[in-house]
Parts: structure tokens; C-alpha cells; sequence
């Protein structure tokens, strides 16, 4: 089995890539999706295992925004490897991702309402 060489065109004009960029750039994309499915299951958990009788409101709003940001994680996680993707094949340099700042100003809204929540517990 031969590998393609680094400067091998592909039938549309691009570049065939290195595999292992390739694969590197799908690694990448399938740890942003398990971040997501974590972020659903913990809405998913807090809906149904918090005790609603006193804290509803933050109970909703903590599940929600966790289903919320795994929405925006895993379309952003898709988006993102396309993007890269198509960078790699046009020799360009690999685009900027938002999906950091996003998850982070995410995860620290979630903190902060469990935070109150257990508070006024």
C-alpha cells in the first residue's frame, strides 16, 4: 500500500491530503462532539434528577443552557472541521474557532447558576 505523496493533485484541482491531518482534524471534531453529548446529558440529568419544589426556575434555566451550549457546540464542531478541512485541501491557513470562547463564557453561565442554586438551597 502507497501513500499519496504531499503534492498529489486530487480529480478537482486540490491537493490530496496527508491522512494523518486528515485524521488529526476528525480526532479533533469527534472530542468537540463528546464534550457536546456530555453537556446534553448533564441537562438532560439536572432536568430529571433535581428536585424541582424549590429551585425550579434555576433547574430549567441550568438544563436549558446545557442543552442550549450542546447545540451550539456540536454545529459549531461540524462547521469548524469543514472549514478546516477546506483549508488543508486549498493550502491555506487553518481558520480560527469560536467554539472556545463560546464553551467557556457557556460553562461559566452554567457554574454561575448552579452556583446560586445551590445557594438558595
Amino acid at each position: 500500500m502507497t501513500l499519496p505523496s504531499p503534492d498529489a493533485e486530487s480529480e478537482e484541482g486540490e491537493e490530496e491530503l496527508d491522512y494523518r491531518f486528515t485524521l488529526a482534524n476528525e480526532r479533533t471534531f469527534l472530542a468537540w462532539m463528546r464534550t457536546s453529548l456530555g453537556l446534553l446529558a448533564g441537562g438532560v440529568a439536572v432536568h430529571t434528577l433535581v428536585d424541582p419544589s424549590r429551585i425550579a426556575g434555576f433547574r430549567r434555566a441550568i438544563a436549558l443552557s446545557c442543552l442550549v451550549l450542546a447545540t451550539m457546540v456540536a454545529v459549531g464542531a461540524y462547521t469548524h472541521w469543514r472549514r478546516v478541512e477546506a483549508a488543508m485541501r486549498r493550502g491555506d491557513a487553518l481558520p480560527d474557532t469560536v467554539l472556545v470562547p463560546i464553551l467557556s463564557a457557556g460553562i461559566a453561565i452554567v457554574t454561575l447558576l448552579a452556583g446560586v442554586a445551590v445557594m438558595l438551597r
